[in-house]
């Protein structure tokens, strides 16, 4: 078709390619937006077949809403009656090109990646659609690492049956046994292909070697998948069984769906880094932990001495500081509780009905959260919340003394008493519950902590999108006083949400089976199949620097302490 060519509202200006059908990038010129244009060619229209597969792809993608699904916004057809599709304009590579051009990053990157797909086709298969052409070409990556599943020319939605006898549709390479032999299809063909599919992005090959399709087809209906390769790339045990389940020539004994399979790849990310964050054994941990000593500080130099009009005027200001203090510290003081707990704060509103946007506790500082939407997670999926309070610091080792003081409890390993201003670590969930009941507050959710240190725009840091090293305690060798730092606050006011500390969270988790294994060893008493885990979050001081810090997280047994584990308490506004 000759360009710039015009169909209805949208302006044809670039041919991107295809077969059966061509794409374009087109602008469309009432709202503005760059979309993607999909007509069927001439000789797809003749194709009886190739057009009914056509409008089944319309139909099924059209009614499709899902962050990792291309989306389709139109459908009609041109002045020769072809028809057409405007979808999403994507920018960035398909996986393909990613993995041959290195640009999938590191494991934790290829299974946020794999995890991103999972979540597509649970959700597809949930609609009653089967893809059945799952390869990295119909995945596409942005620019931010957004994964968009694509193409489902040959998807088949249950009771759909165009497929004649004896004709095979699907990419050789990625085709489960059952669909070569074009018997029993069924969703666990998407789960097998899936699982090739990873083996690829994980190792930069296809697990399957051969020239022609007849080669292909007998390694898949007679040779097991070799894992080989997996392994000497290193990859986890974990990681191993879940390729070798999902491509597991019985579709019975594969996982049932992708419920599982994004389970799974959760239970990975979510443990991933937890050897290196916090699996150093508390008794190591205090050597570690040792602070460093104070920088000395040179002494000032000394002065010209004021004249005696000078002397007299700095007396009388100084004079009125002490009075303004003084006022200021009576009205503000303390009251002495009546027990050793902790009074719970009340939030003074200023105007009626208002919440006050912080409150003073005897346990701290907090700000208010308010109620509403709010992006979470790696795709900023949309939630909403009341509005809640959360403390504006790290709880600090001042305040846990004051509470080991008032109950008795047992000071963490190697406490720094000299130290008040540093947050207190080397406390486990545990010890964190029993500090906020004592404090009459609670520890915050996995989302309310996300929505405090990221806002509601889901931004990379707590103060935007740009990296910005002075203003977080990321990548250093200790701890930073819990109230350091308020250029790095985040919307709401609250310090340090990223880096410092790893801060536990009320939400439980379900740990790998690897964690397990190394938690295993590092917990004293050992580690129990009943203990519970739980997610912290926010990264610590000795983290590399990461986008991911806000939005990730890692898993620890309830039990667990570390030299850079620590917490913050929330309560609900009232």
């Amino acid at each position: 078709m000759q360009l710039p060519a015009r169909i209805g509202k949208y302006e044809l200006q670039e041919f991107l390619g295809g077969g059966m059908s061509h794409v374009y990038r087109a602008q469309d010129s009432v709202i503005g937006r760059t979309v993607a244009v999909k007509i069927l060619t001439e000789a797809g229209c003749q194709d009886a077949e190739a057009k009914a597969r056509f409008l089944a792809e319309a139909r099924m993608a059209g009614n499709i809403a899902h962050d990792n699904v291309i989306s389709i916004f139109d459908f009609g057809e041109d002045e020769q009656h072809r028809p057409f599709m405007v979808m999403e304009f994507l920018r960035g590579e398909d996986l393909r090109h990613a993995i041959q051009n290195g640009h999938t990053g590191d494991l934790r990157n290829k299974l946020k990646i794999a995890l991103q797909v999972a979540r597509a086709l649970q959700y597809i298969h949930q609609q009653k659609i089967v893809h059945r052409d799952i390869k990295p070409e119909n995945v596409h990556i942005n620019q931010a690492g957004v994964v968009k599943l694509m193409d489902f020319g040959i998807a088949k939605s249950e009771g759909l049956a165009m497929t004649r006898a004896g004709y095979v549709l699907g990419t050789p390479y990625y085709m489960a046994p059952e669909q070569v032999t074009g018997q029993g299809i069924t969703g666990q063909v998407d789960v097998y292909a899936f699982g090739v599919m990873l083996f690829e992005l994980l190792c930069g090959a296809k697990p399957i070697d051969g020239d022609t399709v007849e080669r292909i087809f007998y390694s898949i209906l007679n040779e097991p998948l070799k894992l080989d390769a997996l392994y000497q790339a290193g990859m986890p045990q974990s990681v191993c069984e879940l390729v070798a389940g999902c491509t597991a020539k019985n579709p019975a004994e594969r996982p049932p769906g992708f419920a599982p399979v994004c389970a799974a790849l959760e239970s990975l990310l979510a443990n991933l880094q937890a050897p290196t964050v916090s699996m150093t054994p508390p008794a190591t941990a205090s050597a570690a932990a040792a602070p460093a000593p104070a920088r000395r500080q040179e002494p000032p130099k000394a002065a010209a001495a004021p004249s005696g009009r000078s002397r007299w005027m700095i007396l009388a200001i100084a004079a009125l500081a002490v009075l303004v203090l003084a006022v200021g510290y009576f009205l503000m003081r303390p009251k002495p509780a009546a027990t050793t707990e902790a009074k719970a704060p009340a939030a003074v509103p200023t105007t009626p009905g208002a919440l006050a946007t912080s409150i003073s506790t005897s346990s701290g500082d907090m700000v208010l959260v308010p109620g509403g939407d709010f992006e979470f997670g790696q795709d900023k999926r949309h939630a909403s919340l009341p509005a809640f309070y959360i403390d504006k610091t790290e709880v600090t080792n001042a305040a846990y003394q004051e509470f080991s003081s008032a109950t008795g409890r047992t000071l963490p390993d190697d406490f720094p008493a000299d130290q008040p201003s540093l947050p207190v670590v080397n406390v486990s969930l545990l010890d964190a519950h029993a500090f906020a009941t004592w404090a009459g507050k609670r520890l915050p959710t996995g989302k309310e902590w996300e929505k405090a240190a990221r806002g509601t725009d889901g931004r990379s840091y707590p103060w935007g999108n740009t990296r910005d090293a002075a203003r977080a305690n990321v990548g250093t060798k200790g701890l930073r006083p819990a109230n350091d730092l308020p250029d790095g606050a985040s919307p709401y006011g609250a310090l340090q949400m990223l880096g410092n500390a790893w801060e536990v969270v009320e939400q439980l988790t379900q740990p790998s089976q690897l964690a397990i294994e190394r938690f295993r060893v590092l917990l004293n008493p050992p580690l129990k199949p009943e203990d519970p885990w739980y997610l912290v979050r926010g990264g610590a001081y000795d983290n590399a620097w990461s986008d991911a810090l806000l939005w990730d997280f890692t898993s620890v047994p309830a039990r667990w302490k570390a030299r850079n584990q620590g917490f913050r308490c929330a309560k609900d506004a009232h």
